[in-house]
């Protein structure tokens, strides 16, 4: 799987924090040369935020950019879109197993040994993280820092997605340690957050991966 360098993730409670509405952050993501959005909602889906997320998934079929689903692989189907899941969700199994072979899965890991254990799992691709400290988690796991990244990535082949605390000043250092994608959550939102600033800062950031 070719991944884009850059893999933006619209956190629900991030975008609520900054009083944005999910739809209208991947509109602007999306105008601003969005290639991959995930969905990432770890409270209750409510109808309000289903009837949202199906909006989004609207958006990536009309722009042609794949839509990933956080967790919930029920909603993922719903939505006709790929899945990420986590070490305390469902197994990369029995994920492909739901979703199908054709699906796009990735698995999130947060130390080595759990990166080379998700090397033979059925997933497109292996987060690792968090490189560097981060406030988009509640209980964020340890740092894993550059120097993690750079010795895995020499240890399976499946894309790398690096995550946490990436921002347009160190994304290049990440990148050049061997992350194939970078995935960015608050690096995205911009103190005064409205659909131009939106698609600015993703424009922004789309001239970052061109370098």
């Amino acid at each position: 799987m070719k991944l884009p360098r850059l893999y933006p993730i619209l956190d629900s409670a991030s975008l609520a924090a900054s009083s944005v509405r999910l739809e209208a952050a991947a509109a602007a993501f999306l105008e601003g040369g969005a290639e991959i959005l995930q969905v990432r909602h770890k409270g209750h889906w409510t109808r309000e935020v289903f009837a949202a997320a199906r909006e989004v998934a609207r958006l990536c079929r009309e722009a042609g950019v794949p839509l990933i689903v956080n967790d919930r692989a029920d909603f993922a189907l719903l939505l006709e879109a790929g899945l990420h899941v986590g070490q305390e969700d469902l197994t990369p199994r029995d994920a492909r197993k739901l979703m199908g072979p054709e699906a796009c899965i990735g698995f999130s890991t947060h130390n080595g040994r759990q990166f080379c254990e998700a090397g033979g799992e059925p997933v497109n691709y292996v987060a690792l993280g968090p490189v560097f400290a981060t406030a988009s988690k509640q209980t964020p796991d340890p740092v894993v820092g550059l120097e993690e990244v750079r010795r895995c990535r020499s240890l399976v082949e499946k894309p790398l997605v690096a995550i946490g605390g990436i921002t347009q000043e160190n994304a290049r250092e990440v990148w050049a340690a061997g992350a194939d994608s970078v995935a960015v959550i608050s690096g995205l939102l911009p103190e005064a957050a409205t659909a131009k600033s939106l698609r600015e800062r993703m424009e922004q950031w789309r001239q970052l991966t061109q370098k």
